[in-house]
């Protein structure tokens, strides 16, 4: 097992691909439609045609513009690509098998037979919070 997916399996390696065709197919279409009506447009010599040719270029720059974002996205994975191609390959990780029984690591974890436990009580730091009623004697051994 590599510890680095490879490219061809990156989800979203292919959503970059795919939504940079997409915008390109898309771009180009908006060109060229649009550039095709300004031109039909100019030939017709109507009201409908001036409109065209006075609405085209904007809407012609639009997908120019959604074009070239598709067009970087396409060159933005090929670079993707051949980086990777350039990186070595991951080292493959092994599966480490134990062979020991789980007693001897019982042994280990808990003290043999016979062995007194070195397990202190626990140091309590401060002394609980007691509430006693201000006519109560004081404690034996306490300073005035």
């Amino acid at each position: 097992m590599t510890s680095r997916p490879s490219l061809v399996r990156s989800i979203p390696f292919w959503v970059l691909v795919v939504g940079s065709l997409a915008l390109t197919g898309v771009g180009a279409w908006l060109v060229l439609d649009h550039l095709g009506r300004i031109e039909s447009g100019i030939r017709s010599q109507t009201a409908e045609g001036a409109i065209a040719v006075y609405i085209g270029p904007p809407a012609a720059t639009a997908g120019a513009v959604v074009l070239g974002a598709g067009l970087v996205g396409l060159l933005l994975a090929l670079t993707l690509a051949a980086l990777r191609s350039l990186l070595p390959t991951g080292e493959v990780v092994e599966t480490v098998e134990w062979t020991e029984d789980d007693s001897a690591a019982d042994e280990v974890l808990s003290p043999a037979a016979g062995e007194a436990s070195t397990h202190a009580a626990p140091v309590i730091a401060e002394d609980p919070d007691v509430e006693t009623p201000s006519d109560a004697p004081p404690p034996r051994g306490a300073r005035d």
